[in-house]
């Protein structure tokens, strides 16, 4: 879903180092987190299965709207919470570029836009449980509002940084990502569903997992 795909060099040297601080910021403060609370052996494997699916499915071209692809990080935030997120979404970005999906230069930048992701889906996910009592429902709707909230992310990141060697305006950038946004949201469409499923099924086979979430990042 929400992924700057651009090679290395398209971001000002400034703007890459300072999205990487950012990131870096943020997985330092996870981890300090992560170590103070000390997760359990459960909210580990979780960790390590949502990470697992989660790279495998951002691998995958979906042929829709001239292809897209999932990447299951409202999922993580879902399973997982927002702290263990956090490093499951570096992990992920770091072994996508290593096979040449994005640019190691912009693994800050993408580590932040999918966070946002993560972050959002967590808070709604858990903010509509007092509202509704459907586990389909409330996954979906994290879903579609995770990857809406990414997808602002990334404009804004896009934005704010500015592409080296391209002579659009800003005007014409974010006319052409507002494009790439709209196609992006009808994919999350397709990934709430998945989400909303999953979540589902879960909840009927192992619904001791789906606690995992609001405690990692209580």
């Amino acid at each position: 879903m929400a992924h700057i795909h651009l090679p290395d060099g398209s971001f000002p040297l400034f703007w890459a180092l300072a999205w990487w601080i950012g990131a870096i910021i943020l997985l330092g403060a996870a981890l300090g987190w992560a170590r103070r609370r000390k997760s359990g052996s459960r909210e580990i494997t979780v960790a390590a299965f949502v990470t697992a699916a989660s790279f495998a499915v951002f691998q995958v071209q979906v042929p829709l709207f001239g292809g897209v692809h999932l990447n299951l990080t409202p999922l993580i935030g879902i399973l997982a919470g927002p702290v263990l997120g956090g490093l499951i979404v570096f992990i992920v970005n770091v072994l996508s570029a290593a096979i040449g999906h994005g640019g190691w230069g912009l693994i800050g930048a993408n580590v932040l836009v999918n966070f946002s992701e993560v972050l959002t889906a967590w808070f709604v996910y858990r903010g509509l449980g007092r509202v509704t009592g459907s586990l389909f429902a409330r996954a979906g709707i994290a879903t579609f509002g995770g990857l809406f909230i990414g997808n602002i992310a990334m404009v804004a990141i896009i934005l704010i940084s500015g592409i080296q060697g391209v002579t659009q305006t800003t005007l014409q950038i974010f006319t052409g990502l507002s494009l790439l946004v709209a196609v992006n949201m009808g994919a999350a469409v397709v990934e709430a569903f998945i989400t909303g499923f999953i979540v589902e099924y879960i909840s009927r086979v192992k619904p001791d997992l789906l606690g995992g979430g609001p405690r990692v990042g209580a």
